[in-house]
Order: structure tokens, then C-alpha cells, then sequence
């Protein structure tokens, strides 16, 4: 344990030193979800009729719950574990004495502090440009906390298959503006997914991309509770499981097309 925890220190200096680009991909964050505020104020509060179900607050922390869950484990996790493929370093990494799925989990979980740092106070300056949104207590806040953590192994899978995508493509950025979209669209982070035609919600509810944004969203703000929070959850897990070990075969097959030149 003492590698991996050197691993996550490592990580959290290397977001000191590429900050900048760090900081632009969470502005960028940050400015989909005012525009998405603004246009949910106009529907909800300027708008005639209320087609989504969701009052102003509600929509309010929905947006937020997924600006938190769209920033941790943010592109840098994939771009940096890419450009480890891209530049050849990806050989040093594999001749270390650990395990190299879950040293990248380590480096995701020392970006994390960084991450959750930066959505706090991004989301306090968003509560007060918008106004309070309302706070869960009791079994909803449990429920809602258990939730979002399991959005880090579920995210990490995700991003994890995304960068090891370079080994083939041997490029990273449209792949991972692939999978931004994607899991926006999966996700419910644009939209809520009980606005979706009943197929498309279908398969978001299947996905592992719904426990990304809908579900943690749902369970704070109470919307789901009891059993069917707890499957919810379930299904977070599952698909965190999954991801996980269909990573790890990806790997093996992404290795027999490990080519490094040079010293």
C-alpha cells in the first residue's frame, strides 16, 4: 500500500504543476453548467408550464450534483494516462512493482483531492449566483454520500478504458471527447433522464451512465428512496465491477501492441 499511497502523492503534485490546464478543463465544466442554469431558470421560472417535474431548486441542485460528479476524475486522468501510452513511459511503468490498473486508480484518487477541493468552491460561487438549493438529512443523505463514492471506481472504469484506447488509436482526444458526449447524453447531466423517449431512457437506466449523474442526483434529492434507492446503488457497484475486470482484459490485449522505440 505504501507504493500506491506514493503514487497518489505523486498525482497530486503533478496537478500542482500542470494546474493550468487543470483549472481550464474545470472552468470549462463550470461554464456548461451556468449555461445550463440559465437555460433551466428560463423554463422553470420565466417559462410557461413546468414540462420537466422539477422546481427551480430542485433542478438547481441536480445541475450541481452534476457539475460535481462531471469535474471528479475529469479528462486530466485520461489525457495524462494517454500521454504515458503516446510518449512511451508506459514501458517504465510496467517494469515497477505494482500492479499498473491500480497504481492509475491511485494517481485518479490523488487527482481526486484536487478535484473535490476545486467543486467546492466552484459550487459555493455557483450557489450564491443562483441562489440556495435544498440539502438533504437523515437516510437521503446517506444514501446520497454512499452514492457519490461509488461514482470513483464507476468513473475511473470509464476513463481508465478510455485511455487505454491510445494503445490502438494512438491518440486519446477524440475518443475522450467521445466518451465526454456520450456520458453526457447517458448520463442525464444535460437533461434528466425521465425527460427522455421511454427507449433512450431505457438503455440509460442499463448503462453504467446513469450512475454517474442521475442516480446520485435522484437520491439527493430524495426522489428515490428505501429498496429502490438501495438497487440503484447496486447497480453503481455492478457496473464498477464490470468496468473494472473488462479493463483489466483490455490491458492484456493493449499490451501485445506495445511498441516503444528509442532508449
Amino acid at each position: 500500500m505504501r507504493a500506491y499511497r506514493a503514487v497518489a502523492r505523486v498525482a497530486w503534485s503533478t496537478v500542482l504543476v500542470y494546474r493550468g490546464n487543470f483549472l481550464l478543463q474545470l472552468v470549462g465544466v463550470a461554464v456548461q453548467t451556468v449555461a445550463l442554469l440559465a437555460v433551466w431558470r428560463v423554463v422553470l421560472v420565466d417559462g410557461e408550464g413546468n414540462p420537466s417535474g422539477f422546481t427551480w431548486e430542485e433542478m438547481k441542485a441536480y445541475l450541481l450534483v452534476a457539475f460535481a460528479t462531471g469535474t471528479v476524475l475529469s479528462g486530466f486522468t485520461d489525457s495524462l494516462l494517454a500521454d504515458r501510452v503516446l510518449s512511451g513511459a508506459v514501458a517504465l511503468d510496467l517494469v515497477k512493482p505494482v500492479d499498473y490498473q491500480l497504481a492509475r486508480f491511485a494517481e485518479a484518487l490523488g487527482y481526486l483531492l484536487a478535484e473535490i477541493l476545486s467543486v467546492a468552491v466552484m459550487g459555493a460561487v455557483l450557489v450564491l449566483a443562483f441562489g440556495g438549493i435544498p440539502v438533504p438529512s437523515g437516510v437521503p443523505a446517506v444514501l446520497f454520500m454512499v452514492s457519490l463514492l461509488a461514482v470513483v471506481p464507476l468513473k475511473f472504469g470509464l476513463v481508465y478504458l478510455t485511455g487505454l484506447a491510445s494503445f490502438w488509436t494512438e491518440n486519446y482526444q477524440g475518443v475522450s471527447l467521445t466518451r465526454v458526449a456520450v456520458t453526457n447524453i447517458l448520463s442525464g447531466a444535460l437533461v434528466p433522464i425521465a425527460l427522455y423517449p421511454e427507449a433512450l431512457r431505457w438503455l440509460c437506466q442499463v448503462s453504467p451512465f446513469a450512475g454517474i449523474v442521475s442516480t446520485p442526483a435522484l437520491l439527493y434529492l430524495g426522489r428515490v428512496d428505501g429498496a429502490a434507492a438501495v438497487r440503484l446503488i447496486l447497480w453503481q457497484l455492478f457496473w464498477a465491477l464490470v468496468l473494472w475486470a473488462g479493463a483489466r482484459m483490455v490491458f492484456r490485449a493493449a499490451l501485445r501492441r506495445l511498441v516503444v522505440h528509442g532508449g
